[in-house]
């Protein structure tokens, strides 16, 4: 809990981490990175993240074999960003990490972060769940890795609707297009998940953004997210 990464260049980054206790360095380990919403963010307190959010818990499910990081940054933007990108690099340069097993996750402004990580470096990570969000990052990048992306949002969010996460799908799509990739071969590294609001009723959830939490559950979901 409430590990540190003394950054010379981006400052201290809180996160806090899950090794497996079968992980000795002698084989390569998955690696998910999950960021959290403003509930979460660190100046709400230590592990806020983890009370308020079970992406980290369920995610425990899919692979034993697995090392898990929650970090805990305190802004959607840049900063927040590049905090994330030198904390990945870190993990990867400390770890015995299999480089085609790292994912991430980004839910409300943590989604906002990550879709900007996501624009920079790409390369870093195998797929990617973006969580009742929008796209705040460039788009060519992702395209050019051809970056697994699951967007998940309920159809009336409260906070940003689903109108942002339609376009970027819709911008992704048309870049593949281009590609000349098929609808086929699109559907297999993208894809579109507006919720109805009858998933969340149905789930006791009072409001479709807070909501946007129960897609840790959804098999479904995570279950796309670990199979890339």
């Amino acid at each position: 809990m409430d590990q540190v990464l003394h950054s010379e260049r981006e400052g201290d980054i809180h996160y806090h981490v899950y090794i497996p206790e079968s992980y000795d360095g002698s084989r390569p380990y998955a690696l998910y990175l999950t960021l959290p919403g403003y509930e979460g963010l660190y100046f709400q307190g230590v592990a806020a993240n983890l009370k308020y959010e079970e992406f980290a818990f369920e995610a425990q499910k899919y692979n034993e074999e697995m090392i898990i990081v929650a970090p805990q940054l305190n802004d959607w933007g840049e900063t927040s960003a590049s905090q994330t990108i030198a904390l990945t690099e870190y993990l990867m340069d400390t770890y015995n990490i299999d480089k085609d097993k790292v994912y991430g996750n980004g839910y409300s402004g943590g989604g906002e972060t990550m879709s900007l990580v996501m624009g920079r470096r790409p390369d870093l990570f195998t797929a990617y769940l973006h969580v009742s969000s929008q796209w705040d990052g460039a788009y060519e990048p992702v395209a050019g890795q051809r970056l697994p992306v699951y967007f998940a949002i309920g159809r009336n969010d409260e906070y940003y609707g689903s109108g942002p996460t339609r376009e970027a799908y819709d911008t992704l799509y048309g870049l593949y297009e281009r590609q000349g990739l098929t609808k086929a071969q699109i559907d297999e590294i993208l894809v579109l998940d507006i919720k109805g609001h009858s998933y969340f009723t149905e789930r006791n959830a009072s409001n479709e953004h807070g909501g946007g939490g129960l897609f840790a559950r959804d098999r479904e979901i995570m279950g796309w997210l670990f199979s890339k």
